[in-house]
């Protein structure tokens, strides 16, 4: 399953989607895994809850961001949900289509029963018709 939390920069995105993780990780039996563009989250999550900070790695298209995620499900096969903050940024997509990607991290959930949740920085409206469906909170 993909959750989308879509807004325009500054709406509150990743307060939220902070929450949402700690919330989770009390409920979780698996582990959860949050990855953002640098490290200034850290002691907002649990310390249960990994984060990964995808800057310190060379990730600089979408299919290296999908080979990359991969690689962190192949690793943890108690791995039960995934958050992304900043998700165009994170995965290479600023000003281009997330269609592709976001058909492949469908295909990769569905897969390895995992939960993703994406904050995106973009309105609700301008998603791609396949994504407008798992939005589940519009700031």
């Amino acid at each position: 399953m993909i959750q989308i939390i879509a807004g325009n920069k500054g709406k509150g995105k990743t307060k939220y989607l902070l929450d949402m993780a700690n919330t989770a990780i009390k409920e979780s039996t698996g582990s959860i895994v949050y990855l953002d563009k640098s490290s200034k989250h850290m002691y907002e999550l649990n310390n249960r809850i990994r984060l990964i900070n995808v800057n310190e790695y060379p990730i600089t298209s979408s299919e290296g961001f999908i080979g990359f995620i991969c690689g962190i499900i192949s690793q943890d096969h108690d791995l039960e949900q995934m958050y992304f903050d900043s998700f165009l940024k994170l995965a290479s997509l600023e000003g281009e289509s997330i269609e592709e990607t976001f058909k492949t991290l469908q295909e990769i959930s569905e897969k390895y029963h995992l939960t993703f949740v994406l904050s995106v920085s973009e309105d609700a409206s301008n998603l791609p018709e396949c994504a407008k469906s798992s939005v589940v909170v519009s700031l």
